[in-house]
């Protein structure tokens, strides 16, 4: 790519980011993309959105993000396959380092999204692909007619328990509280579906196998009794982690990892912004996400034309 300096600079390519994308073109700004992934982020994964307005019978994550990229594209956003591994402040020009090179901008909107969190038990790296997996809309085909157990209690556990379903002879879904954390009309979703079966109060301690994966151990979080059960695949889904490692000493964090912003998405550095599960308090949810990103632009808008 010859082009090194932009007006907006968006990193990552989740609806948040698209959302972005697509204000600041279409407001004629020099725009692009930065994602290391696919384009789409994890809402790709999800077999049927039946929650984003606009259609009523619902629509893949592919999809939906599919149409959010060429929307973008039209206005004449670029895109870049990259790794963003730093972010320097200088002055009122803002520099990226990518995997490709250096890139700066008058404003950089940050919506890189979250990671996938990891049970860190043994085991789970050693069969991460030989029976572990993170994604059921990716993996589930590999286990038809199999038996398998989905580790988490989420809207996105339970959500890629039903997708199984599709596949599976057999799915435990092992939470380590007593109850659902999904909302309601998942949770009942989940309950009429005969091929699932709930062990709660559970952890998983390690996972074993030859090849492939052929049992998790397990422990009672209230009796701490130990057991075994024999599974063919494990779906784990027990939260996210904002990716903002790159990010540490450069702007404001939480808690738990994600950028503190205003109302207008603003983070402490003018003209640097945040939108999407990426940022402190968002209700992680892709229409939230993409709200966030069209706030961001436009106000990045505003903050380049001063």
């Amino acid at each position: 790519m010859a082009d090194r300096k932009y007006d907006v600079i968006i990193i990552g390519g989740g609806p948040a980011g698209l959302s972005a994308g697509l204000y600041a073109s279409r407001s004629r700004l020099k725009t692009l993309l930065v994602e290391k992934g696919a384009v789409g982020g994890m809402i790709i994964n999800a077999a049927l959105v039946e929650n984003y307005p606009g259609f009523a019978d619902g629509v893949s994550g592919i999809d939906l993000t599919q149409s959010m990229y060429k929307q973008a594209t039209k206005f004449g956003m670029e895109m870049l396959a990259a790794e963003v591994t730093g972010l320097k402040i200088d002055g009122k020009n803002k520099v990226i380092t990518t995997s490709e090179g250096d890139f700066s901008a008058g404003a950089v909107i940050i919506a890189g999204g979250s990671e996938r969190q990891k049970l860190d038990v043994p085991g789970e790296a050693q069969y991460t692909g030989k029976g572990v997996s993170y994604c059921a809309t990716c993996d589930g085909a590999f286990f038809r007619d199999k038996v398998v157990a989905v580790i988490g209690g989420g809207n996105a556990a339970v959500t890629e328990a039903l997708e199984l379903t599709r596949f599976a002879s057999k799915i435990f879904l092992i939470h380590r509280r007593g109850e659902l954390r999904a909302t309601q009309i998942v949770r009942e979703k989940a309950f009429a579906e005969r091929k699932i079966e709930f062990i709660w109060n559970t952890v998983v301690t390690a996972v074993v196998g030859e090849a492939f994966v052929k049992k998790i151990k397990l422990r009672h979080l209230k009796t701490n009794v130990e057991s075994e059960l024999a599974v063919d695949g494990v779906f784990v889904n027990v939260g996210s982690q904002p990716s903002t490692g790159y990010l540490k000493g450069v702007l404001a964090l939480d808690a738990v990892g994600a950028v503190v912003v205003n109302d207008r998405m603003e983070t402490g550095v003018p003209g640097v912004y945040a939108a999407g599960d990426i940022r402190s308090g968002s209700i992680r949810q892709t229409i939230g996400a993409a709200g966030d990103g069209a706030v961001a632009a436009v106000n990045a808008g505003k903050y380049l034309g001063e």
